[in-house]
C-alpha cells in the first residue's frame, strides 16, 4: 500500500517537471497571437477602408434623434417638457433601473423559480414592456 502512494507521488511530480510554465512560455504564446491578430486586423483596415459617412443634405431641415438604445429616454422626455425633463430624463429612469436593481434584495423567497417570484418578475418584464412601449412610440 505504501508503494503505491509512493509510485503515484513520484509519478504527479514527474509530471509537473514536464509542465511548461505560464511565464515565459504561455505568456509569450499569447502574446504573440494577440499581435498576429492585431496586424491582421490593421492591414484588412488598410486595404477595406471604410466610407466617411452618409451624405449630408445640407436643404433638409435638421432634426436630431438618439440611437435606438436612447429612444425610450427620448420619448420619455415628450412627457415632461420644460423644467419637468429632469424628471423625466434622469429621476423615473433611474429609479426604474435602481428597481430593477434591488428586485433580487426585495423579494427574498427560497424558491428560485421564476413562476415563484411574482414581485421581481412582474417588475422586470413590466420595465422592460415599458422600455419596449416607449421606443416603439419614439419611432411612430
Amino acid at each position: 500500500m505504501n508503494g503505491d502512494k509512493k509510485k503515484m507521488r513520484d509519478g504527479m511530480i514527474n509530471s509537473r517537471a514536464n509542465e511548461k510554465k505560464f511565464f515565459p512560455y504561455f505568456l509569450f504564446e499569447i502574446a504573440l497571437t494577440s499581435l498576429f491578430v492585431v496586424e491582421i486586423v490593421l492591414v484588412l483596415a488598410v486595404l477595406f477602408p471604410s466610407a466617411p459617412g452618409r451624405e449630408i443634405d445640407f436643404s433638409a431641415q435638421y432634426q436630431p434623434r438618439p440611437e435606438w438604445y436612447f429612444l425610450f429616454l427620448y420619448q420619455l422626455t415628450k412627457y415632461f417638457p420644460g423644467k419637468w425633463t429632469f424628471v423625466g430624463a434622469v429621476l423615473l429612469p433611474g429609479l426604474a433601473f435602481s428597481l430593477l436593481l434591488l428586485a433580487p434584495f426585495l423579494e427574498r423567497g427560497p424558491e428560485t423559480r421564476i413562476r415563484q417570484r411574482k414581485g421581481a418578475a412582474f417588475l422586470g418584464f413590466g420595465l422592460l414592456l415599458g422600455i419596449i412601449a416607449l421606443t416603439v412610440l419614439s419611432l411612430l
